[in-house]
């Protein structure tokens, strides 16, 4: 799978109105259209470079095509620049019908009014929809996309290394998990986790485990909720599984790339994508056999350890002349035949669990999809975008507490800015 899902997108400058454009013909209210009316028709769908395979794509075209008589026109997007583009594609007259976009973008495209509305197709397709991969799927209590497929973070394990420990199976707890890293590195010289202090997302999944919300609603507005006591507790899980590891305190997962620190083979473990391991087995083809993976787990062997569930939804432009059409097309990718062969081709978590038996086989996948369940994303509205521009003062919270400050202080460090970002201010 080339897109790497670990981060959620930023949408700053997304709050542009997109929300009058064409949409009063027939096809476009619904009522009036059907096969008759589809007939030479063509349907556009922007999908991200990597989601769609190239099998998928043609089966679905060509079932598609025979059951509308319409054609069917997939348009391969980079992510480079992506918001922008759809932003303005969605504010002008003749906008793609079918867009693929990030489940923590959904909220502020359909802020703007540029997303139709697809409750109907809720009804009739969405009733077994996975709750926590289908939720960012809404907004203000209406259906504005349809949940396609997600991804989030594993134990990615050097085999070779908890053998050495003694160790025989993976652990089914989180005091499970730590008694083996202390056994690690007790009993070798490897550094039992590589953790570095700003790892927000896996922070954001444990967030989600302890039931916490980061935002809270301050009579209209939202508001920081960092000093909120489920998100202190969240933080000092993370505080110590940050002990294990020696990473610096104040950078994340991408400084260095923590795939290829794992891959000079001194490193029992580390949480991260599963594209991670194949950028290991890039750096280092030898570590390709001692590669291992599970689910993070939680704090009972019932419930994995909660997750950031990154991933994309499939909407339909408010100004596309073509809604019904869309809406077929949605009843085909998003059935059980084609969204099931999607996640066997690309590894990834489908949209319902009962479409998981696809991943039998996928290493990485099968340790993914237990957590999915238990699973969420950042806060799903449109100003939380801001909050994660660059310095993110979540990460900054994150390092004052690595280096000795009580979660408590480090939040009020950061909240003030946390709330000048949730309202827009400069």
């Amino acid at each position: 799978m080339k897109r790497k899902l670990a981060a959620a997108i930023v949408i700053a400058g997304m709050m542009v109105s997109v929300s009058a454009c064409g949409g009063n013909d027939d096809d476009n209210s619904g009522k009036n259209a059907g096969p008759d009316s589809w007939k030479g028709q063509t349907l556009t769908v922007w999908t991200m470079d990597g989601s769609a395979p190239p099998q998928w794509t043609k089966d679905v075209q060509a079932a598609f095509e025979k059951k509308t008589g319409a054609k069917l026109k997939f348009e391969t997007q980079k992510w480079d620049g992506i918001q922008q583009k759809i932003t303005t594609a969605l504010s002008e007259s003749n906008p793609p019908d079918v867009l693929e976009v990030g489940n923590t973008q959904t909220p502020a495209y359909a802020a703007t009014g540029g997303l139709a509305e697809l409750g109907d197709l809720k009804q009739q397709i969405g009733s077994d929809w996975t709750p926590s991969v289908s939720q960012s799927s809404a907004y203000d209590g209406k259906q504005y996309a349809a949940p396609w497929y997600f991804a989030n973070r594993v134990v990615i394990y050097n085999k070779k290394i908890w053998a050495k420990a003694g160790i025989k199976d993976t652990p089914k707890t989180r005091d499970e998990f730590f008694k083996d890293l202390d056994t690690i590195g007790k009993k070798t010289g490897a550094e039992p986790l590589y953790l570095p202090g700003q790892n927000w997302y896996f922070f954001d999944g444990l967030t989600i485990g302890q039931g916490a919300d980061l935002v809270k609603k301050q009579g209209d507005k939202y508001v920081s909720n960092l000093g909120d006591p489920k998100v202190s507790a969240a933080m000092e899980i993370y505080k110590k599984y940050a002990s294990y590891s020696k990473a610096p305190k104040d950078k994340d997962e991408a400084t260095p790339q923590q795939a290829q620190v794992f891959a000079k083979g001194k490193t029992g473990a580390f949480i991260g994508m599963g594209w991670e391991a194949g950028t290991a087995v890039q750096a280092n083809k030898s570590i390709e056999k001692d590669l291992g993976y599970f689910t993070i787990p939680g704090a009972t062997a019932d419930k994995p350890e909660g997750v950031f569930l990154g991933g994309s939804n499939l909407a339909v432009a408010q100004g596309s002349k073509k809604q019904s059409l869309a809406k077929e097309f949605l009843k085909i990718a998003l059935s059980d035949q084609y969204e099931g062969e999607l996640a066997k081709l690309n590894g990834v978590i489908p949209n319902k669990q009962s479409l998981e038996t696809n991943l039998k086989g996928n290493a990485v996948a099968e340790a993914a999809a237990p957590g999915a369940a238990a699973g969420g994303t950042t806060p799903l509205i449109p100003e939380w975008a801001a909050v994660e521009n660059t310095p993110n003062p979540i990460k900054s919270y994150m390092t004052a507490v690595l280096n000795g400050k009580s979660p408590a202080a480090a939040a009020k460090q950061v909240e003030s800015e946390i709330d000048k970002r949730l309202a827009q201010q400069n």
